[in-house]
């Protein structure tokens, strides 16, 4: 018996200690809060643009604070702060279950003050059979839109701003990991129906790039491997084979996740025959009190091995991220390939990473501007070969691909 006591107090006492060893020092996320805000007001390179008033947010999340009791709401603290911003490039390294999660597999615009479906990422859903293009949304788990964006838990951005309200509107879509995702739809036809975005099944793959031939013409789809730095070797080996094919099709579709210039610059490299700009940045420094410099520097590839000569295509869409944005442009800006498809993921600038002093995850801020090596800026870039999708019957992007192809080699 005095055993069984023994031991059940060793256990309170563990517990006990587990539990202050758990308990959120609200004074160290103070000061946490004050080292992202000043990361931002220094290194945050669109600043200006979001029109963001860093004192409401200041006010706001310390009055937060005391609020703050476990790990997850630490987390969820620093996530919505970075929401303020309405930018998909801000991200924290970490997340939690009721985190919201990057991205959807559909994507809304809001037209005549409407959210309606304008994308479906088609090249990765395998049981999509019914066509949502266009369709209304009215509903999210039974709240309706434009009360869910009045209660996603941002209160210093401008909610009544269009771009806001899109923005927000595709973060409820992607919605909370351990949340339902069930929208309400009017279909074009008028009939309402209910639609569960978590069962949809995207298509997953190991393999960096998959590769076809089709009436001549090669087509290689990178999988979401822009990261991968062994993807160079495999897009080379993949584009040996393909040397004798009229033309080339490079599809960036599942490019969601972004990657690196390393990776796009050794992709780029066989398709040119010597150096060529494929993309500019920008950014200021400052130091101590000294004054603030701009800086600004254009990029090249450098050819490599044996160069692709024939027409070459490559296709874009709502799920082409980062640097998927950044090898796009690059290629039109080299004029070596032309662009297909719809607007991108809209991912602004180059990214940094941050640490906190205090939390044992960090987060990345855009710290340099990049632009098409005409000027455009890389998010307000649009396909030169825009394609409207009003169906997931077929791939039109695909097509227009395709047919572009064709005529270049008539």
């Amino acid at each position: 018996m005095k055993q069984l006591i023994l031991t059940f107090i060793i256990f309170l006492n563990f517990s006990c200690a587990n539990s202050q060893n758990n308990k959120i020092d609200q004074t160290k996320v103070k000061e946490d809060l004050n080292q992202i805000l000043t990361d931002l007001s220094q290194n945050y390179v669109y600043l200006q643009e979001k029109n963001i008033d860093l004192n409401c947010i200041r006010e706001y999340y310390e009055n937060q604070i005391p609020n703050i009791k476990t790990e997850a709401q630490t987390v969820l603290f620093f996530e919505y702060l970075l929401a303020e911003f309405y930018d998909s490039h801000l991200i924290l390294n970490t997340n939690r279950n009721s985190s919201f999660r990057l991205y959807s597999p559909i994507y809304a615009t809001i037209k005549n003050g409407k959210p309606i479906v304008s994308n479906v990422w088609q090249t990765q859903i395998e049981n999509l059979e019914q066509n949502i293009i266009r369709a209304e949304l009215l509903k999210i788990n039974g709240t309706d839109f434009k009360q869910a964006i009045e209660q996603f838990p941002t209160h210093c951005n401008d909610k009544n701003s269009e771009k806001v309200r899109e923005w927000i509107l595709n973060k409820i879509l992607a919605g909370r990991y351990n949340q339902p995702r069930i929208i309400t739809l009017k279909l074009e036809n008028n009939k309402t129906i209910e639609f569960d975005l978590d069962k949809l099944k995207i298509k997953q793959t190991s393999e960096p790039l998959t590769s076809t031939i089709k009436n001549g013409i090669g087509i290689i789809r990178i999988n979401n491997s822009l990261g991968n730095n062994s993807l160079i070797n495999e897009f080379d080996k993949t584009l040996d084979k393909l040397m004798n094919t009229k033309g080339l099709i490079i599809d960036l579709r599942n490019t969601v996740a972004g990657g690196n210039s390393y990776v796009a610059r050794g992709i780029m490299s066989r398709f040119i025959n010597k150096s060529k700009p494929y993309q500019k940045h920008w950014t200021k420094e400052q130091y101590d009190s000294n004054p603030i410099v701009e800086r600004s520097w254009t990029e090249y590839v450098s050819p490599r091995k044996e160069q692709y000569e024939k027409p070459v295509v490559i296709l874009v869409g709502r799920w082409t991220g980062s640097m998927g944005e950044g090898l796009a442009i690059g290629f039109e800006g080299m004029e070596r390939a032309e662009i297909v498809g719809s607007e991108m993921e809209k991912l602004a600038g180059e990214v940094s990473a941050f640490s906190f002093k205090n939390q044992s995850f960090g987060y990345r801020l855009s710290t340099a501007k990049l632009f098409h090596i005409n000027g455009t800026p890389r998010e307000k870039y649009l396909p030169t070969n825009y394609v409207v999708q009003t169906t997931t019957e077929k791939d039109e992007t695909l097509e227009k691909g395709i047919e572009l192809i064709n005529k270049n080699v008539k």
